[in-house]
């Protein structure tokens, strides 16, 4: 069990050891697999990694919406001194979409297209908070105008068809925020959005946070997006979290080879004329057919022999920087 000091306070949200399984035809599949994370106190924390790597079923998980043939299988999720996993339908929805909320990664599909934007979220306000319709009517302009949609009245009154890619990105964080959140949960919340309506969805997820003292878990493929607004990262690949660090720690010293690959992949200003951008050799395993040992031994640089026979343990080898790799122990001191 990874016991990770992040803060002194308790962590809003502390996961340990979970493991959530799809039980297929073809066998077992480990979409997360013993993972354990915090997230404290008003801090932002970034999970990142490539398609695939268990990133959102993380998220979902926290927020029971795991569908059949998955289901957690092991582990716990600790909020607020309850154990998520062992909670009912009812008692995990009084808390999800109240203390928990979440923006999920596409809003079109996750706005119900036959229903007005203000109506969807006035929903969310009456099915946790016992107040009139009228109040919750208020309410909704309120957070449309906080979240920087201008003329919020005839907005309340849109289809999500009628909005634009980043007004329906704002509609679903005043959705998520407007029973001001202990923990905002954002699955990339800025994929397919211009670089303008990026920036200003950073920044006003940062406002919220400053205004309302919530903690955020952000989900992305996007290192520039975490180095802009995360304090803590965890680095997951083929359901397992490779590295976790500060988010300076990790950029100036990166251990694991795959978050180095990540960082490498980045397309930059200053490539030169005929230079190739980076990429990372393979693709990520079949979780059903992992290779021996290291999940990432079959596309890494610096693999050795002990890499394709044993499986590293996440092992903190740094003033609270933990890595699962061979490159860092007892035989390689930091090489």
């Amino acid at each position: 069990m990874n016991n990770f000091v992040q803060s002194t306070e308790d962590p809003v949200l502390k996961i340990s050891n979970l493991v959530t399984s799809f039980f297929t035809r073809k066998g077992i599949l480990n979409a997360v697999d013993d993972v354990s994370l915090e997230i404290p106190p008003q801090k932002t924390v970034g999970i990142v990694g490539e398609s695939g790597c268990g990133k959102s079923m993380t998220a979902m998980s926290i927020m029971g919406l795991v569908e059949k043939p998955g289901r957690i299988v092991s582990g716990n999720i600790r909020f607020q001194n309850k154990d998520l996993t062992t909670l009912s339908k009812r008692q995990l929805q009084k808390i999800t979409g109240d203390k928990i909320t979440m923006i999920f990664q596409e809003p079109m599909t996750a706005l119900n297209p036959v229903i007005t934007v203000g109506k969807q979220v006035r929903e969310a306000i009456l099915l946790h908070q016992n107040i009139s319709k009228e109040e919750a009517k208020k309410r909704v302009l309120e957070i449309f105008s906080q979240v920087g949609i201008s003329d919020a009245a005839n907005r309340y009154n849109s289809y999500p068809h009628q909005l634009s890619g980043g007004l329906r990105q704002r509609i679903m964080i005043g959705m998520a925020m407007v029973c001001r959140p202990d923990l905002l949960i954002a699955d990339e919340p800025t994929t397919a959005l211009d670089v303008t309506i990026e920036a200003q969805i950073l920044q006003l997820m940062k406002n919220l946070q400053k205004e309302t003292k919530m903690s955020i878990m952000l989900i992305t493929h996007n290192l520039g997006v975490v180095a802009e607004i995360c304090d803590i990262v965890y680095v997951m690949y083929a359901g397992k979290v490779m590295e976790r660090s500060n988010v300076y720690d990790l950029f100036q010293n990166t251990l694991h080879p795959y978050t180095d690959g990540l960082i490498r992949s980045v397309p930059r200003l200053n490539i030169g004329p005929g230079q190739i951008l980076y990429n990372i050799r393979g693709m990520v395993p079949n979780l059903l057919h992992l290779p021996k040992g290291c999940r990432f031994c079959t596309r890494c640089d610096k693999a050795f022999d002990r890499c394709f026979q044993e499986e590293p343990e996440l092992k903190e080898v740094r003033n609270d920087h933990w890595v699962r790799c061979f490159l860092y122990g007892e035989d390689h001191h930091g090489k």
